[in-house]
């Protein structure tokens, strides 16, 4: 028998076809979508965004049903009778708002043209404005949520888009009859029932112990709030690992499976990752790494964590806390690095070495002692997930000379994401929650062996790698098992169908040693610029702002280019 994960990521899907015996992956097929992060204007229409917007079309969702699903079936060769079932993880927090029935507003003429209309993905950041009013109401009423969210709420969270969409589009508030996160949307166009899982509530709609806060909190927010939960939501929350329902027969249409198999609760792409890689106990913190990275770790007990993403029981495996962390950037730091800061030379030698230009970057760069680039970065391009939770702050890069290149430049950018996991782990450990060794899956650590090694010796921790090149689909996979009832739970699914890479990359000692004077520093550059301190980021990016004209019209409408 064997089950299909699909991974939903920032530019693209995934679909991998697995085993459920043994965890072997027969095919997987990745459908680009077609409009990626939109992030200037909409889609064939003159509606430009300002700046920290970025959304999505659901219509790309689908795209991957159609295409990337109906490819591994075929690609691998097994009959679709023996695929007993399909599991999806997604980027959170992605949500979007919709009719009663699941259509998208987005998707209707009328709305077309406004943009909170569209899906919110998970890195639009132009919602800080409403977490920080959420974050002041929170700290002022005492509500339980703060402490669950390491003392703040972030503007990738649900409740903050939800609330910039009130406040600077009351007609799309009003027409929509359903916030939902991507992640159960796609599950509901599969199974044609509405669902929700306790990951994302938990993690990303301050769900703690199966209830929303009152009604009077969100009143508080702003009166045509009070009733977003009752109204807009749901109070039901499954399981991961559960049958959230059975394949229609328009999806089985899409997919080229069997109408009627199981169909796994939706969950996230970090936290279906932990068993794929084997990590079903405490002490072990899976990196996901790709555009962001996120940060997971299995705890018996609730503790407080500074500026930790949340913490949710069975947010991860059932009677376990699992505790989320992250960096909003990542790759996209070092893509950023890639496509603005290289001069035409190093495009020439990667051609004429046959070599993208991360690799050839990546090459350079190892080259490169600890310390002997004079570079020194704060890793903010896309603000800071954990454990500043503060979206408004911006990247730094200290030191830099005539002589500087390209590939120190890049080393100093990896450098500075690995000291932004060392603040992670060390929140971490502050607060009771021992981490002895990591564990790193996604695209990055697949690519990149030189940041692999940074991050052992910045972080002082071994670090084993998924065996996986694409974790969070196989993990999705084994939920699909789980809820097919091929497995009993997902302990015993990770058991035969995770797994890991033979070797482990230890920290190198001479290597530490430098990282230890450059932590320093950073350390210091980090409250100095993170804490208010100097505050100089943020009265940078309101001067963006209002050089952009980025003041909403009152009909919630947003600027049109000229």
């Amino acid at each position: 028998m064997f089950t299909i994960g699909v991974d939903f990521g920032t530019e693209s899907g995934r679909a991998l076809l697995v085993d459920v015996r043994n965890g072997r992956e027969l095919a997987s097929a990745v459908h680009t979508y077609a409009h990626g992060v939109i992030d200037k204007h909409l889609p064939r229409d003159s509606v430009s965004l300002p700046p920290d917007w970025a959304l999505q079309d659901p219509a790309d969702y689908l795209a991957v049903f159609q295409n990337a699903v109906p490819s591994v079936v075929q690609q691998s060769g097994v009959d679709p009778k023996e695929i007993v079932g399909i599991g999806i993880d997604f980027t959170s927090c992605t949500m979007l708002p919709t009719l009663r029935d699941g259509t998208p507003l987005c998707f209707l003429d009328q709305w077309r043209m406004h943009p909170h209309a569209w899906v919110k993905l998970w890195k639009h950041h132009a919602a800080q404005p409403q977490a920080d009013q959420i974050n002041a109401l929170g700290q002022a009423r005492g509500e339980e949520w703060v402490r669950r969210y390491g003392g703040k709420y972030s503007s990738e969270w649900f409740f903050s888009k939800a609330l910039q969409i009130l406040q600077e589009d009351a007609e799309i508030y009003a027409a929509s009859e359903r916030f939902i996160e991507a992640a159960d949307w796609v599950v509901w166009q599969l199974t044609g029932v509405e669902t929700r899982n306790i990951c994302t509530a938990g993690y990303k709609a301050m769900v703690i112990d199966g209830r929303f806060p009152s009604r009077d909190f969100f009143a508080a927010l702003d009166p045509r709030f009070a009733d977003i939960t009752e109204t807009r939501m749901s109070n039901h929350f499954m399981p991961l690992g559960a049958c959230a329902g059975r394949l229609t027969e328009e999806a089985a249409a899409w997919t080229g499976l069997m109408p009627g198999i199981a169909v796994a609760v939706a969950n996230v792409d970090a936290h279906v990752t932990a068993p794929a890689v084997r990590v079903t106990e405490p002490g072990h913190m899976v990196m996901i790494m790709g555009t962001s990275t996120c940060d997971i770790l299995i705890g018996d007990s609730l503790q407080e964590v500074e500026g930790m993403c949340g913490v949710v029981q069975g947010g991860v495996l059932p009677d376990t806390y699992g505790y989320e962390a992250g960096q909003s950037g990542v790759g996209d730091i070092f893509a950023w690095c890639v496509e603005h800061i290289v001069p035409p030379a190093y495009h020439d030698r990667a051609r004429v070495d046959g070599l993208d230009l991360h690799t050839l970057l990546e090459r350079e760069a190892a080259l490169v002692p600890p310390g002997a680039s004079g570079l020194l970065a704060l890793d903010w391009w896309n603000g800071n997930r954990s454990t500043l939770v503060d979206a408004d702050l911006s990247g730094l890069l200290l030191g830099m000379t005539l002589t500087t290149s390209a590939p120190e430049i890049y080393r100093a950018l990896i450098e500075a994401t690995a000291y932004g996991t060392r603040k992670i782990i060390e929140a971490f450990e502050r607060s009771g929650l021992p981490i002895h060794d990591l564990v790193a899956a996604g695209g990055l650590p697949e690519k990149n062996a030189l940041l692999v090694q940074i991050y052992a010796d910045v972080s002082g921790k071994p670090i084993a790698l998924s065996g996986s090149p694409q974790a969070p689909a196989l993990g999705s996979a084994m939920h699909a098992a789980v809820a097919a009832g091929c497995h009993p739970d997902i302990r015993a699914a990770a058991e035969v169908m995770g797994k890991l890479k033979p070797e482990v990359v230890n920290p190198i000692p001479a290597h530490q040693r430098v990282y230890e004077r450059l932590y320093a520093d950073y350390a210091i550059l980090h409250d100095y610029f993170g804490r208010g301190v100097n505050d100089v980021m943020k009265r940078l990016k309101r001067l963006r702002l209002e050089a952009f004209g980025s003041q909403q019209p009152s009909n919630g409408s947003l600027p049109q280019e000229a």
